[in-house]
């Protein structure tokens, strides 16, 4: 007899990201769906790992992560945002954002806690929140801005309220917060026992002259926070899968009970040269303006189809509607244009856990103009 799992998730399938890449590859079509890049990363960073490989770097580092690393992180946060970090007690290196993100959850959440989610809201924040026992509360971005409404969230919180969830700039829309948001979350939380969970991974992708207002710039809120980040992100190399997590110093020590029986610690030899390459300020500095210029490029080919682009202020990502091409769900018309004229997107449904389906598709613009220009023409001809 074959034992039987009672799921800790028995709703989830195949994340719709594998589903349109899968495809993508199978129809040949320009995969404009998962976000990642299609150019190289810096040479210089990729020499760098190669060469303390070879100079030993190879075995186990501290749990915590290369004390140079988070030497240069605090550095960085000091640079960027005016506050001191201390590198030993309040930065853990993790593989990846998304564990980051995983892990702070499971730091704080019980059975029966309520989780704040806006949707559309990026996959794993409501699978994270009920594998540990806890609710979602999910709270819809006003469309087509994509805005939150405080006066939403005050009506939801409760006494079963332990965290609220924020990304910024945000996946799948691209959409900022502003400093009257930031405003609004502190008048929500102030005196409760509810922390945050900021996801921060694009927060050097963010365009139009617009400050990141990252939770590192308030002290009273990084009391109760937990910021995460991506190095794959801000070096365009998604597949290294590494990333950090910030938090006060009591809260990361329960970080880092959870993380050190996971991971316990990630790759040596990328930690020992972005240790180096971090100090490297204008590789963050200037993604921004790069990555505009992607959006932008993107933007002026569009307006030769019939989809209407929303507006994307950060991130990868832009989405679109389709009306004036066709009356489809998103996901079947998602589905059809990347079989009949090879473009893989992502249907901005599978973003909201009930399907809610505003006829919006996402596009990844991380890519070479030659794949961009390429993807346009075809999107052209729907």
């Amino acid at each position: 007899m074959i034992p039987s799992i009672n799921s800790k998730l028995p709703q989830v399938g195949t994340t719709i990201f594998t589903v349109m890449s899968g495809l993508a590859t199978e129809h040949q079509a320009i995969n404009l769906g998962q976000g990642f890049p299609d150019f190289p990363m810096n040479q210089d960073l990729l020499n760098l790992v190669s060469d303390v490989m070879h100079k030993g770097y190879n075995q186990y580092v501290p749990m915590q992560g290369y004390m140079p690393l988070r030497e240069a992180l605090a550095e960085k946060v000091s640079f960027l945002y005016g506050t001191t970090i201390s590198p030993d007690s309040q930065i853990t290196i993790t593989p990846g954002g998304t564990y980051a993100i995983y892990t702070a959850l499971t730091t704080i959440l019980q059975p029966g806690d309520e989780v704040i989610v806006f949707e559309p809201a990026y996959d794993s924040y409501i699978p994270n929140v009920e594998i540990n026992g806890a609710v979602a509360v999910r709270v819809n971005l006003e469309f087509p801005s994509y805005k939150i409404n405080w006066d939403e969230v005050r009506r939801v919180i409760t006494k079963k309220t332990r965290a609220i969830i924020i990304n910024s700039p945000h996946n799948p829309t691209g959409a900022v917060l502003n400093e009257l948001d930031i405003q609004q979350l502190r008048s929500c939380v102030e005196g409760t026992n509810i922390f945050i969970i900021s996801d921060e991974v694009y927060e050097h992708l963010i365009f139009d002259g617009i400050l990141h207002q990252s939770i590192l710039k308030y002290p009273d809120l990084l009391e109760r926070a937990f910021v995460c980040f991506s190095f794959g992100k801000v070096y365009n190399c998604t597949g290294w899968k590494l990333g950090y997590c910030i938090s006060a110093p009591e809260t990361m020590k329960e970080f880092r009970k959870v993380h050190q029986f996971n991971c316990f610690c990630c790759h040596t030899p990328s930690q020992v040269a972005l240790a180096s390459f971090l100090k490297e300020r204008d590789e963050y500095l200037e993604l921004g303006s790069f990555m505009q210029q992607k959006r932008d490029y993107f933007i002026d080919l569009m307006r030769a189809t019939r989809f209407e682009l929303l507006n994307s202020s950060g991130s990868y990502f832009i989405t679109a509607t389709y009306n004036k091409i066709s009356e489809e769900g998103d996901k079947d018309f998602a589905i059809r244009m990347t079989k009949e004229i090879g473009v893989a997107t992502i249907p901005v449904s599978a973003f909201y856990k009930d399907g809610t389906d505003n006829k919006v598709i996402r596009f990844c613009f991380a890519k070479k103009e030659g794949t961009i220009k390429a993807a346009v023409e075809r999107l052209a001809t729907i």
